[in-house]
């Protein structure tokens, strides 16, 4: 997901889509635990949106948003 389509979220959606994506890198380092394939660059990917989205979290709580 994009960060111009994260900064229209409200706060409570970006908790939840904080949750979900955890739980889906948790899966896919889970796949890669039990030697199952799970595909670098979605592993890769799904850091990255929970760093987006925890960065746009904290802007928003600390008024620093657009």
């Amino acid at each position: 997901m994009k960060m111009k389509e994260m900064r229209e979220k409200s706060i409570a959606d970006l908790d939840e889509l904080l949750i979900e994506t955890r739980k889906k890198q948790f899966g896919m380092r889970m796949q890669t635990g039990f030697g199952q394939e799970a595909r670098a660059s979605e592993i890769r990917a799904a850091r990255k949106d929970v760093a987006r989205i925890k960065t746009l979290l904290t802007e928003l709580r600390n008024g620093g948003g657009s």
